[in-house]
This record gives C-alpha cells, structure tokens and sequence, in this order.
C-alpha cells in the first residue's frame, strides 16, 4: 500500500474565497472561512460532502449523504468563534468532555460539556491515505490545554472518511502531561434529524433497570403536550423510540444506558427511517460503557442524538466523581477511543439491525 500523504494546514490557506487544498480520485478538500471568521473545510468522496472545523474542536459542522442532510436543524446557519457551548449550537459531530463533562449539577461550577467542544487547535493536517478498506481522507491535528495547579492534557483527534463511503471512523486520543493523575470524562456528541415515523433500535433492555431517564425540570407554564411525553417515557421506556409527528420533546429527554458488546467487541445504535434506510452510532463498550440518548424537538432546535458514547453520564462532575465514573489518566499516559457512525441506505440497515439482534440474542444467552 502506498504511504500516506500528509498536507499541513495553516490558517492563512483560509479565506473569503474557496481554495481546493487537495485532493485524490473523489476526495477533495476546500478550504474556506465563514463570515463569522471560522475556518472550515468542505469535504467530498463522491458519495456525500461534509464541513469540518479543522481549528476548532476539529468540529464535523454539518453533512450531506444519500441525498439528505444528516445534521440537526438549530437556530446558527454557521459556526462562530466561541469557547462557549451555548454560542456555537448545532454541528453535526463534536468530542465533549476534558476535565468535566455534561450539564453541570448544583454542586457545579464547570462550562457545560467541558473544554473540548470549541477547544482551539494548534496544528491541523489533512492526511491522504489506502489500506484494505480503500482510498481514505481524514482530518488530524493537535490541541494543548493547561490550567496551572489543575490539568495539561494534549487532544490528538483523527476522522477518516473512505471514497464512495456514507459514514465517518472518528477516534480521539488525550494524553496527560502533567505529573499527576488526571481525572477524565468523555463524550461523542453526534446530532441527527430525527425523522417523523423513525423508530430507534439498539442492544439495550427496555425496562428501567436498562434506561434511566433524565427528568427535566420544566417551568410551570410548560404546555401540557410537553408534560405528557416526559410522562408518557417515564411510565414505558419503550415509548421514546418512536419518533412520532408533531409531538414537542423540550427542552430534552437525556436517557443513560449501558449496552452490550458484539462478539467483535462493538455495539451498534439505529435510528430507522420509514423508508428503510437509517441512520447509526458503533463504538466499543470497554472504551466508552454508556451510551446516552439525546433528543429535542421544538421550533429552534431538532436533533436527535441516537448513541453519545460517554465514559459517564452526562450529570456533571460533581455526579462523576460521587459514583465513581472518572477515568484516571497516570502522568505520561493517554486514553483511547474510537466511533463509527453516518447514513445508512435499506440493505445496509437491514444488516445491522440483524447483528444488533444478534447482540440481543447473546446477552440474553449469557
């Protein structure tokens, strides 16, 4: 196999007009910067076309595959030059997490989701490459963030697309360089469309001992459509993975599962479409041994997290720590995970659906 070729990318080869940085066979990336000042990189492999966010979270903004957007619907038509989470809502993929992690509890005082979501990158490359699975294009680079007296972790993330595919591998690696432990969470925050009619499918129990929901606190003159489907997933927790029309899912419904692993070590989410085809989220359980399940649906926001993959639930670091979900990362050390998900057309649904069944089947043996 040929060796990879790696382009260095600086932030001068983005600006106002778009410029082809490289490209082979049906990949090719431009370079571009929004007007908001963040530059981007639009992808194509001749099965679908992405945006990416090489200097900021190493971010997937926003993709197109088999004739449909993947992203959610938000109110931001383009990033913006933020650390705040909150400031820059809506991007398809982004790695959550560092030192905290999820919706800060009352005992809180950390920004939600942590450092990594807008983290600033000090080197970006695009790396052009084959092995058995085919041509490949994926975006690398590298981040630093210390805080004297508490952290100094580098974020080294990799996401790869293959020619023709409809599908992204990310992975992340952060290594501690401090000289004492550092305490660790993550998140892969992956945001759909939900689509009316979908019907979401996983390894998973649907009792409450294999589904714990999340119960939001919702303002006095919430309408009462709102109060009842939160009530509706508390009294059956099969409820929620219909995604059924006109029905306000505000301000969220967050559900933390633990799912089981595949004879190859992976497990598998889908979000089923009407017409066959889907949408999915694969990851390792002994890297990432929850998966939580996101979803809003209201007149400035919908989006439909299928599987986050996490080390923990999404409550905080106050929470992490009293139930001892940290990961410990020894001076010198790094942790390691990595993800599969995108679209799906009918027959490739169809075979997931089949292993995940077969997941399913093993537990239930075992």
């Amino acid at each position: 196999m040929a060796t990879p070729v790696t382009v260095e990318l600086h932030r001068a080869m983005f600006g106002e007009s778009r410029r082809t940085v490289a490209g082979s066979g049906s990949l090719r990336a431009t370079a571009f910067r929004y007007p908001s000042g963040v530059a981007a990189l639009a992808i194509e492999n001749g099965a679908g076309t992405a945006t990416l966010l090489p200097f900021q979270g190493q971010q997937i903004w926003d993709a197109h595959f088999l004739d449909r957007r993947l992203t959610m619907r938000s109110m931001f038509d383009e990033p913006r030059p933020t650390r705040d989470y909150l400031a820059n809502y809506g991007a398809f993929f982004l790695h959550c997490g560092g030192t905290s992690m999820g919706n800060p509890g009352p005992a809180d005082t950390h920004p939600l989701h942590g450092e990594l979501p807008n983290l600033p990158y000090d080197t970006a490359q695009l790396v052009f490459g084959q092995d058995e699975s085919g041509a490949y294009m994926e975006l690398t680079g590298t981040a630093r963030d210390t805080r004297a007296f508490h952290h100094d972790f580098i974020v080294r993330p990799c996401l790869r697309l293959y020619e023709e595919a409809t599908a992204f591998e990310a992975s992340i690696e952060v290594a501690n360089k401090a000289g004492r432990p550092l305490p660790f969470l993550y998140l892969g925050h992956i945001n759909f469309r939900p689509v009316d009619g979908g019907v979401l499918l996983d390894a998973l129990r649907d009792d409450r001992a294999g589904i714990a929901f999340r119960q939001p606190q919702l303002a006095a003159d919430v309408a009462e459509a709102v109060r009842a489907y939160h009530r509706a997933v508390a009294d059956d927790p099969t409820s929620h993975r219909r995604i059924a029309p006109g029905v306000p899912v505000l301000p969220e419904m967050v559900a933390t599962m633990m799912p089981a692993a595949g004879a190859d070590g992976w497990t598998h989410a889908l979000h089923r479409h009407p017409d066959g085809g889907a949408d999915f989220v694969s990851h390792r359980p002994c890297e990432l041994p929850y998966l939580v399940r996101w979803m809003t649906r209201g007149p400035d926001q919908d989006a439909l997290g299928v599987s986050l993959p996490a080390t923990a639930p999404p409550n905080g670091l106050a929470a992490a720590t009293a139930n001892g979900q940290l990961v410990w990362i020894a001076p010198g050390d790094a942790f390691r995970a990595e993800m599969r998900f995108g679209a799906l057309d009918a027959a490739a649904a169809r075979r997931m659906e089949d292993t995940i069944g077969s997941i399913r089947d093993l537990q239930a043996s075992s």
